[in-house]
């Protein structure tokens, strides 16, 4: 029996390393409020799936059905007119080993329901894209959306910084401090060059940064404009800043190649806590005694690692 979705549902698959799972499932419980083991996820938060490093594809559920023959006579009710369309079956799914589908069985089932459209198909030029995938022991199909890996663009940098973010984690941070960037006003306070700055304005999130340093705050504005973006970027101490903001995303300076010592790092945390109801922390070091001291108390966290090198993301509220 098939049953029309009431309200919009979409369904969402990853993709990410062993090192980046930690991280990948944060970001995943703060835009979806969804905690799992699986790399696919339904829900009903309409996201670019482009937004995230590890969101592979988005499908906009039109039809579901634990058969996947009445799948096929819904489809007889789409009409394209003289557009033209391509299926897609999503190969990231919830089957178990032993059920998985072979390629053979892939394009089988692709022909089958495509068959049933009332419009010509193109496999290389389509005017509409959809995908059929199974999950939690229904078929699901809708609109389909691939991800665009928008962070890459952004590698090359005219101003590169050694201990910077990579922008994946950049990028993921982003997300994890501002799931919803509407009315949502943030800060990065340390921005250095600018890194956690590109990523969030390249999503549409009010973010403005500062830096105590003027070389890395002119690459950063360098770096903003390189990428055809626009943000507001001041030179001056954390002590400064007035404003009240709902999120501040910090890199906290490390022992290691700055002069920053642990009296630093809890003097800018103390500043956070005066202008900032959420902080999302970024450190080499565990630090929590800080942050409790500062005010804070921690609601999540996650550890990012890159080889031998790893860094924690804490979340404090």
């Amino acid at each position: 029996m098939n049953n029309h979705t009431q309200l919009p549902q979409y369904i969402y698959t990853y993709a990410c390393s062993e090192e980046e799972l930690s991280l990948c499932q944060l970001e995943r419980r703060s835009l979806f409020e969804i905690e799992t083991e699986k790399p696919i996820i339904k829900s009903a938060v309409k996201l670019d799936p482009s937004r995230s490093p590890f969101i592979k594809e988005r499908l906009d559920i039109m039809y579901e059905s634990d058969d996947l023959a009445d799948i096929c006579k819904q489809v007889e009710d789409i009409d394209l007119g003289d557009k033209t369309f391509k299926l897609i079956f999503m190969k990231i799914n919830d089957l178990e080993k032993d059920q998985k589908i072979s390629y053979k069985g892939q394009r089988a089932i692709e022909r089958d329901v495509g068959w049933n459209f009332v419009a010509e198909a193109d496999l290389h030029n389509p005017d509409h894209l959809f995908g059929i995938v199974p999950f939690e022991g229904r078929w699901y199909f809708g609109k389909y959306q691939k991800s665009e890996a928008v962070w890459l663009h952004h590698l090359k940098k005219p101003r590169e910084y050694s201990t910077a973010l990579s922008t994946r984690l950049a990028r993921a941070v982003a997300n994890i401090a501002v799931p919803n960037p509407e009315g949502i006003k943030a800060i990065d306070p340390c921005c250095g060059i600018g890194t956690v700055l590109v990523e969030a304005l390249s999503m549409g999130i009010d973010i403005v940064g500062r830096d105590i340093n003027p070389l890395v705050t002119d690459g950063s504005r360098e770096n903003i404009a390189y990428f055809g973006l626009s943000g507001d970027v001041k030179t001056g101490p954390i002590s400064d800043v007035t404003t009240h903001y709902d999120v501040a995303i910090i890199d906290m300076p490390y022992n290691l190649y700055t002069h920053a010592t642990p009296e630093d790092q809890l003097s800018i945390l103390k500043h956070a806590r005066r202008f900032a109801d959420k902080v999302v922390v970024i450190t080499v070091d565990t630090i929590d005694h800080m942050i409790h001291e500062a005010g804070f108390s921690i609601s999540d966290r996650c550890v990012a690692r890159k080889s031998v090198f790893s860094r924690q993301v804490v979340v404090c509220e």
